[in-house]
């Protein structure tokens, strides 16, 4: 059992904050590094190299808006937010957007011919658009609500609730569920 808690990272914010702790600022690193990274692994598409280098451009971008942090939410939530925002910059410089929305849902490719390529969940989500993705992500991964996912991609409660729909679909038709399965649309 970890004894690292969402409380434990304040005390060690603040001695970072205080005075540069490298120490505390290990802890907080190796504590949330490894979760951060499959988040921004599943975000950026399944690009293990775009992951590292966005994971390294975070944590640079956490210890220069550090200050920011105002407590109201975990730092975990708060990391995963900076994450977020900088794997969106990188989308952009890749000439991609992550806030794509489409009126049709874009035709799953053919299914893999193995059953392990059929059962790469991983392998699906990193196929999906870029918005559906993050929206999909963010919302059945890390558990946000579609009022935060819309903050956070500064879209609409409703374009992150058809993004997730339509993401849900594409998903079941990718791994070969029936389209008609009725998806529960809880209203986080």
């Amino acid at each position: 059992m970890s004894t690292h808690t969402p409380d434990r990272d304040r005390p060690l914010v603040a001695a970072v904050l205080a005075d540069g702790d490298e120490d505390a600022f290990r802890q907080l690193y190796r504590h949330h590094s490894p979760r951060l990274f499959n988040f921004l692994l599943r975000v950026l598409g399944g690009s293990r190299r775009d992951a590292e280098d966005v994971l390294q451009e975070t944590w640079i971008r956490v210890v220069e808006k550090l200050g920011t942090f105002r407590g109201e939410a975990a730092f975990g939530t708060w990391l995963t937010g900076v994450g977020l925002n900088m794997a969106r910059t990188h989308l952009r410089r890749l000439g991609r957007r992550d806030e794509v929305v489409v009126e049709e849902v874009p035709e799953a490719p053919v299914r893999p011919a193995t059953h392990e390529e059929a059962i790469d969940l991983e392998r699906a989500i990193s196929l999906l658009p870029d918005g559906y993705r993050t929206v999909l992500v963010l919302h059945d991964v890390e558990g946000w609500r579609h009022r935060e996912i819309a903050a956070a991609l500064d879209i609409s409660d409703g374009t992150s609730k058809s993004q997730l729909f339509a993401a849900r679909k594409w998903m079941r038709s990718y791994l070969g569920q029936p389209a008609e399965k009725k998806v529960n649309h809880d209203e986080r």
